[in-house]
């Protein structure tokens, strides 16, 4: 219902009517809030916890206790709000209350120091009122503005407050504009390798090449040449030219690329540039432990945290975790384990593939002879020194917490594996998980959950067996009842649920599962019986959480000795065959992502399918040593590391420009100056056409494809953290420094 029907039906005088309409100036101006007409969700309003809110017939309803003490005890509000210094702002919006109260409407900095845009009272009762005040921004923010009612200390009693028609006009940058990407000129922004392909994307509608110089540190130039023009790249929408400058071959730091009177970012080239991105990209695993506390001594003080999750108040712990009512008759204890992402949630499907990936490593390492793959002491943890690779010890932490999932003998669906645990409801941010209070809960069984548990364990039992047998039996024991409970409840699925305090990882199609599960416990048994349960192909797709299908072409190409000739020989023509496809997607963009999405939009992450394609491209090159498929792969990681319309770097500590403000409940430095940054080696999720958080959606409508990312710690749908996408990060950067 329109404002004007609104007031007309509640009786108001015209004259009213039309001194609390927004003028034509007004309605001309940005809007800054999003969904203020509530006509389905609340979403992204938010409102106190002593003050639960709701949408009732297309208003924002929240009940205000009473005799709270400050006005800001009960608010209902909206942040991410962008605000531009020196430019005025309108709040408009309608309020009901079924008390005669009166509320303050606020837009201020939502962050300390909360500076002040307006703050007005509001008389409400229990007739519709339409309220409109204008404030001028003293700061400029993308992100941290908010717009709140503050409802508290207004009444010894309780009371319902409902809002509609909510507005926020003003600024002169649309939504989605005023973005500055720096330099036209964008290379890789940490390294290069001395003997690699070294080239570099540069921002330009010139229909002739362009001129360009490699400077050296002290801005000697060192080599010249000309750009070949690429056009337009279709992911960003910009006019693209290519430098080539592969054959300079000297060691050293501080580099730059000029063209005309832009520069790059400096940037080194060396002979190994990834030899601490493959520690720091797994020291990630670390830093995201469950049940055991991380220690100053392996991360440094700022760091530093105590175990979560291990049931010291407030935390209720996962000693002893219940299912969901009315799912189970049982607790488990289920400590251990990394946190999925930005939440304290743990997830099968999500571990398992991350954990398959740690072991791949070491396996890969095994067959290539790459030393520091099966090393004690690569990583900085509490198993460094144990005489096991360290890599496999960080693996173990998972798996370990993977088989405490299983549902126990004698109890309904006995083998399957729980899907996932997680809090009740969503913590804020910051919060470490040793402050968590919510209770967590065992969600129930599915196919899925099993079928990774079976095919991560039939690895575990491969690569522990010559470190530690009676874990490697444990893994077997479990993955062969896990598989056959798969078989006997084929079809218990992971409902697509409007999940609450946690992701839902639904998936009603599990063939992909049973085939993968079938290659890796064929692998290491040998027994026909899983063999003909292969039936998935590598293809474009590649593979993922929830389509996991490829996999098993990928077991089969890193054990062809133990699969019959047939196999391995049609695995070999697809992984070659999907490789040359990743190849050619990234030689015909103007920035080097072998990842090319055919609808021509990017997915929630992104910056994994990119990884994804570069592991295709590194088995082909184990295969079949063809330089060009290693190549691929050191071109993705120059898009990365900020080869792209972004100019940006995906990985944190990894480049002058390098996302440093991931979505994460404990690494949240802009919200809390006493917490840290993400460390270093943490991929962001990246470019994500689906914009489903307020935060993209305020700052990137009508964004290009590649360029819908911001590094921002609310914009869960780009700039999220997960277990599978650094796992990837690890294995490839592991393959990049032994090119």
């Amino acid at each position: 219902m329109s404002v004007k029907t609104r007031l007309t039906a509640v009786g108001l005088p015209l004259v009213l009517i039309a001194t609390l309409v927004p003028s034509a100036h007004a309605a001309e101006a940005y809007e800054r809030v999003l969904n203020g007409t509530f006509d389905t969700v609340k979403t992204p309003w938010w409102s106190s916890g002593i003050a639960p809110s709701t949408v009732v017939g297309g208003r924002l309803c929240a009940q205000i206790p009473g005799g709270t003490a400050n006005p800001w005890s009960a608010m209902i509000g909206q942040n991410d709000i962008p605000l531009e210094a020196g430019q005025p702002y309108t709040l408009r919006f309608t309020a009901t209350a079924t008390k005669d109260v009166t509320v303050r409407a606020a837009v201020a900095l939502g962050v300390a120091p909360n500076t002040t845009v307006l703050n007005r009272p509001a008389a409400l009762t229990s007739t519709p009122r339409t309220f409109e005040f204008t404030g001028t921004s003293t700061v400029a923010t993308r992100t941290g503005g908010q717009v709140a009612v503050q409802a508290g200390a207004v009444s010894a009693e309780p009371y319902t407050l409902c809002l509609d028609d909510v507005s926020l006009k003003g600024g002169v940058v649309p939504p989605g504009g005023g973005w500055d990407h720096g330099s036209p000129v964008r290379t890789n922004q940490y390294a290069y390798p001395t003997k690699g392909a070294k080239r570099a994307s540069i921002v330009s509608s010139s229909t002739t090449p362009l001129d360009w110089q490699l400077r050296d540190a002290a801005g000697t130039v060192v080599q010249v040449g000309k750009t070949q023009v690429k056009g337009r790249d279709a992911m960003t929408r910009d006019d693209v030219h290519i430098a080539d400058f592969s054959a300079y071959r000297k060691a050293g730091s501080g580099y730059s690329l000029t063209v005309g009177a832009d520069s790059s970012y400096p940037f080194d080239i060396t002979d190994n540039p990834y030899d601490q991105l493959r520690r720091d990209s797994l020291a990630y695993f670390y830093h995201n432990r469950s049940g055991i506390p991380v220690e100053a001594r392996y991360v440094g003080e700022a760091y530093a945290r105590p175990a979560g999750h291990v049931g010291v108040a407030p935390n209720q712990g996962d000693v002893s975790v219940s299912c969901l009512p009315g799912e189970c008759d049982y607790s488990l204890d289920v400590t251990g384990g990394w946190y999925d992402a930005g939440d304290h949630g743990k997830y099968v499907v999500n571990g398992a593939l991350a954990a398959w990936q740690l072991m791949d490593t070491y396996e890969r390492s095994l067959h290539t002879f790459d030393v520091e793959g099966f090393r004690d002491g690569l990583l900085s943890i509490p198993e460094q020194a144990n005489q096991r690779p360290d890599v496999l010890d960080e693996a173990r932490w998972e798996v370990e917490f993977l088989l405490k999932m299983q549902v126990p003998a004698g109890k309904p669906f006995a083998g399957m594996a729980h899907h996932k645990i997680h809090d009740l409801a969503w913590t804020g941010h910051p919060m470490l998980p040793h402050d968590d209070p919510q209770p967590r809960y065992l969600h129930a069984p599915s196919t899925a959950a099993t079928l990774n548990l079976a095919a991560a364990g039939a690895r575990c039992a491969r690569v522990f067996r010559i470190w530690d047998r009676a874990f490697a039996d444990r893994c077997l024991a479990a993955a062969e009842t896990a598989w056959r409970a798969a078989l006997a409840t084929p079809a218990k699925y992971a409902p697509d649920e409007d999940s609450v305090g946690g992701g839902a990882y639904d998936d009603t199609n599990v063939t992909d599962e049973f085939s993968w599960a079938a290659a890796e416990l064929y692998a290491t048994t040998g027994k026909r019986e899983y063999l003909g349960k292969i039936t998935t192909k590598l293809t474009a797709a590649g593979f993922s959480w929830k389509d996991t299908g490829g996999l098993a072409d990928l077991t089969i190409m890193r054990l062809p000795l133990r699969f019959p000739l047939d196999r391995v020989i049609t695995a070999r023509a697809r992984l070659i065959d999907v490789a040359d496809t990743h190849l050619r997607d990234l030689r015909s963009q103007g920035y080097p992502n072998p990842s090319k999405p055919a609808d021509g939009l990017y997915a929630w992450g992104s910056t994994s399918a990119t990884l994804t394609a570069s592991m295709i491209m590194a088995m082909a090159y184990d295969t079949t040593l063809n330089p060009k498929y290693s190549d691929g792969v050191l071109e993705s990681m120059d898009y990365l590391l900020g080869r792209n319309g972004l100019n940006q770097s995906f990985v944190s500590g990894y480049g002058e420009r390098a996302s440093r403000n991931q979505h994460h409940r404990h690494w949240a430095h802009s919200l809390n100056p006493a917490l840290p940054n993400p460390p270093a080696g943490s991929l962001a999720g990246g470019p994500n056409s689906g914009l489903q958080d307020p935060v993209a959606q305020q700052n990137l409508p009508g964004c290009a494809p590649a360029k819908c990312y911001i590094d921002e710690i609310g914009s869960w749908s780009t700039n999220e953290v997960a277990i599978n996408w650094n796992s990837a990060l690890a294995w490839v950067a592991a393959f990049a420094d032994t090119r």
